[in-house]
């Protein structure tokens, strides 16, 4: 088992990072008329829960897994975690697992579980959305479901810690200018909130690699 894996499982029993870390990977308004981001739910968002699932690979490097959604489904041609709308009576977690499932064919016996990260408000889907963080010991097996899901890749814990893969561009959305922080991964950019999700992810890795670091075991 990777070092990181019990140090998570402690760690997401803590105070987390939290929305500042989340808004540091969020598009910002250009100017004063920008609209500002909606951080609370409304009181009829829908609940839903995405997998934030990591593993080895052959090096025992950490990697993540990523979905590019089917461009006719909500939020297509976007990267994003496997995951989706809960089921009545569903926990978060069993929401993001049974998601996954029928996203790319994974098996839920497999994930282990470590435990939750800050709930992300997305307003213009109205959908408050539960991180479930679980980990594998190897590489899965995919089988996708082409309904929702175009593609799924992994991407190296390590690429997504420096500034080299870290870009900045002014977008337009939504009829304003916005500056759009996103990882440059893929051919289509990591950004919007699975970027906000992935962002305290990786906190808690940094943490992970700093205390590794001091303690001689990195």
């Amino acid at each position: 088992m990777h070092l990181f894996v019990p140090y998570l499982k402690q760690r997401l029993q803590q105070a987390l990072p939290g929305r500042n870390v989340q808004l540091k990977m969020a598009p910002e308004p250009v100017g004063t008329r920008g609209p500002e981001r909606k951080m609370e739910p409304t009181p009829h968002a829908r609940q839903s829960s995405v997998l934030v699932l990591f593993y080895p690979n052959e090096e025992m490097e950490l990697e993540i897994l990523l979905t590019l959604r089917s461009s006719d489904i909500d939020h297509g041609g976007q990267i994003s975690f496997p995951g989706g709308r809960s089921e009545e009576g569903e926990t978060p977690v069993e929401t993001a697992l049974r998601e996954a499932r029928e996203e790319v064919g994974i098996d839920p016996g497999q994930v282990h579980i470590a435990g939750q990260l800050t709930k992300l408000f997305v307003s213009h889907s109205n959908n408050d959305v539960t991180p479930v963080v679980g980990y594998m010991e190897e590489q899965p097996e995919l089988s996708l479901d082409p309904r929702e899901v175009e593609e799924a890749f992994s991407v190296e814990l390590e690429s997504l810690l420096g500034k080299k893969n870290l870009t900045v561009e002014d977008w337009n959305l939504r009829n304003h200018t916005f500056k759009v922080p996103y990882w440059d991964v893929h051919r289509v950019p990591l950004w919007g909130a699975t970027a906000m999700m992935l962002n305290e992810f990786l906190e808690l890795y940094r943490e992970f690699r700093s205390e590794a670091h001091n303690a001689g075991i990195d």
